[in-house]
């Protein structure tokens, strides 16, 4: 089974200075000509880390990881203006043409593989291939399922703990009444709606292991605190916004996508972003290969998905090396 690769510390990091107030930092790190790759974090609202770079070759990428507005180390941290799908894509190229990459791979999971197929089908011409993990295609039912009526059933006790920082009458919509309370002016009301949130995507997302890891909403560290709400703040500001494209627009518009090498690989037992949409990708994509783990679950760093994962960047390596 393959691990990770070993660490590696980047050669060049900067903020990119977009049009807003946005500053989006940006790393690189491995061979410096080697084959260009970008890492689309998921989220909305979470970052990268060290080891997201450790999912490529150092010897043979030129890795390439941004944390995308308002997230992580990008400033200022859980601001929603001029925060939206097409202006994060507008990014991506920016970045490249700042890098002066012709070309190149793209690799995302959950929400990090919606940002990767947009952006192909809207820069066809700069794809290489891309590596896709657990595919949210951002439809209304993608989102029901985690908020609204799907989930629920398989975490039920859990499912009360979410809505009962609520009002009985802000329970018909679940995703606007957690907005305004996380935007809301209440100091006290925004943490409270923050950690149920919190709280409930991460019941979800470790459901495959047989103890979850808890929730940063357990931390009382005031920095903590302050970190999970700019999570948050980001996630709902994303979800109350239906992710600022049309439902079924990916699947509807995949004709546009290039004619590249796709692998995906999707854990049967992920209960964030189910099966049936990487399915339905591989079904329409003709070059895409789809990877079926039995034992996984939606989490990158699990050992089946980073097995996975790295042997597909090593046959991309194989595939870009025999053109």
């Amino acid at each position: 089974m393959r691990k990770l690769y070993p660490e590696t510390e980047p050669y060049n990091s900067f903020h990119l200075q977009t049009e807003s107030v946005h500053r989006v930092y940006v790393e690189e790190s491995g061979n410096r000509d080697g084959i260009p790759v970008i890492f689309f974090h998921g989220g909305p609202g979470s970052g990268c880390n060290p080891n997201h770079r450790r999912y490529f070759n150092p010897g043979k990428y030129r890795i390439v990881i941004f944390d995308q507005r308002g997230c992580n180390r990008s400033i200022p941290r859980g601001e929603v203006r001029d925060n939206t799908t097409q202006l994060l894509l507008d990014d991506v190229e920016q970045i490249r043409k700042r890098l002066g990459i012709d070309q190149w791979l793209l690799f995302g999971g959950s929400w990090g593989a919606t940002l990767a197929l947009l952006y192909a089908r809207q820069h066809p011409q700069r794809v290489t291939g891309m590596v896709l993990r657990g595919c949210f295609l951002a439809r209304q039912r993608d989102l029901d399922w985690f908020i609204r009526d799907g989930a629920n059933r398989l975490l039920p006790d859990e499912w009360d703990n979410l809505i009962s920082v609520l009002a009985d009458e802000e329970r018909d919509d679940l995703i606007s009444a957690f907005h305004d309370r996380v935007h809301g002016p209440d100091a006290e009301q925004r943490l409270v709606a923050a950690r149920a949130w919190s709280r409930w995507a991460t019941k979800i997302v470790t459901f495959n292991f047989a103890q979850g890891a808890e929730s940063n909403s357990s931390s009382d560290g005031e920095n903590n605190n302050d970190k999970l709400l700019d999570e948050v703040k980001i996630e709902t500001h994303f979800a109350k916004n239906r992710y600022f494209i049309r439902d079924n627009q990916i699947l509807e518009e995949l004709s546009r996508l290039p004619d590249v090498p796709v692998h995906i690989v999707h854990g049967r037992k992920d209960i964030t972003c189910l099966m049936e949409t990487s399915w339905q990708l591989h079904s329409y994509l003709q070059k895409s290969m789809l990877e079926i783990l039995p034992d996984a679950g939606h989490l990158a760093g699990e050992p089946a998905m980073i097995d996975a994962l790295v042997r597909a960047t090593d046959k991309m390596v194989e595939s870009f090396t025999k053109q």
